[in-house]
């Protein structure tokens, strides 16, 4: 059985530079986000969330890079949100766009909660579609991994993220 496998630590310098963020304004929203570290070392995804202009989504996600999550069975993380569900999405090659494969985790307000999610539960989307002919997520190819608030949550959001990490089961 494999460890635990930290993946992402805002305890490390070089971690910010890791992430861009990705607003439905590449469709004509007008919605807004940013992704900020604390002095706590923890990374809050926080924006304000528009249907205007047939808008609907806001994103960050690491850059491309070699997880090598081969053997591991799905992702664990520490999260405090504001009560709305969010989409842990991870992508399988270096494209801007293309399928991303998603799970939906919802978060308490105001409370740390940790989230497990294995790759089984992830699935495929194109553009906020079902892609139902993808292949099944294989975890020894991710290469990015990211957030998403969407489902016509209107208005601001917050998550806070302190780490993610994979998880193998026995």
């Amino acid at each position: 059985m494999l460890n635990d496998k930290f993946l992402i630590d805002f305890t490390l310098p070089e971690e910010e530079a890791r992430w861009e963020i990705v607003n439905d304004g590449v469709m004509g929203g007008i919605s807004q986000s940013s992704m900020v570290i604390t002095s706590d070392r923890t990374a809050v995804f926080q924006g304000d969330l528009s249907l205007e202009n047939y808008g609907g989504f806001a994103s960050v996600r690491t850059l491309p890079g070699d997880f090598n999550l081969d053997g591991y069975h799905g992702f664990m993380l520490s999260a405090r949100g504001d009560g709305k569900r969010y989409r842990l999405r991870v992508r399988t090659d270096d494209r801007y766009d293309g399928i991303a494969y998603q799970a939906v985790f919802t978060t308490e307000p105001e409370k740390w909660i940790v989230v497990r999610l294995p790759f089984k539960t992830f699935i495929p989307i194109f553009r906020g579609k079902i892609v139902p002919d993808a292949p099944p997520l294989k975890p020894e190819n991710i290469r990015r991994i990211g957030f998403m608030i969407a489902d016509k949550q209107e208005g601001k959001f917050r998550l806070e993220i302190e780490w993610v990490k994979a998880f193998s089961e026995a």
